[in-house]
């Protein structure tokens, strides 16, 4: 049982996939949408889930589903955002 996860940043990649080879999974990984949708071609058949990062060079996180929803082999494919938002938090008032 594999999971693709697709991140620009290695240092996600990696807390991600300590994350998801605890809980059993074989981890595949990708650093932009265009390398993971040739990373789920040649791994169709035992990616269970994709964990997606939304901004990413080449293409993003949004691109990469909707690429993989406009094929029918990856209809059921489990698919998460994963990502996350840095803010400036010295405009805070507090």
């Amino acid at each position: 049982m594999h999971a693709l996860i697709i991140d620009d940043s290695r240092a996600m990649r990696q807390i991600i996939g300590k994350i998801m080879s605890s809980l059993g999974f074989e981890i595949l990984q990708a650093g932009d949408g265009k390398e993971a949708l040739e990373v789920l071609e040649a791994n169709k058949e035992t990616i269970e889930v994709v964990l997606v990062d939304w901004n990413m060079p080449v293409m993003n996180g949004i691109e990469f589903i909707e690429a993989v929803r406009d094929m029918p082999e990856h209809e059921d494919l489990k698919m998460m955002m994963v990502t996350m938002l840095l803010r400036d938090d010295d405009d805070d008032d507090d």
